[in-house]
């Protein structure tokens, strides 16, 4: 998948191999050390978190995270983990072109939506590829 943008970006799925190179990208949405980074995706992995690549240049620039979900609620969706875009190279169409390739992914295993959470200062980058708020909100107790 390439995006229609000044340069071309390659979007593709990281092995586990790769996945060490993904963490300064990461790192920069989550405040994680490499090992627990590294600790979590493989967790993650066994229900079926991937992580996939914004490449330009060869050089990796941004990534989301990703899960197959079945729930009573929401039916077969895909969920975001994570999407970042290295701050070096926002602007660049990574974010949007990873978000395609989301979107791509889930219509081929059949799912009907992508659900996310997004932080505050991501919402307007969000509604502009089109994403609305859910009216079921997220709660959470620390335990």
């Amino acid at each position: 998948m390439t995006a229609n943008r000044s340069t071309s970006l390659d979007i593709r799925r990281l092995s586990p191999a790769e996945w060490a190179q993904a963490f300064p990208i990461i790192a920069q949405l989550r405040p994680l050390d490499m090992d627990e980074f590294l600790r979590r995706a493989r967790r993650q992995s066994f229900a079926g978190y991937e992580l996939v690549g914004a490449f330009q240049d060869s050089k990796l620039i941004g990534v989301i995270g990703m899960r197959p979900v079945h729930t009573l609620a929401r039916g077969a969706h895909l969920h975001v983990d994570d999407l970042v875009v290295d701050a070096q190279a926002r602007g660049s169409g990574a974010g949007h072109a990873l978000l395609e390739y989301a979107e791509a992914d889930a219509r081929a295993r059949d799912m009907t939506a992508v659900f996310l959470d997004a932080r505050q200062e991501a919402i307007g980058f969000y509604e502009h590829e089109s994403y609305v708020f859910h009216p079921s909100p997220s709660m959470k107790k620390v335990l």
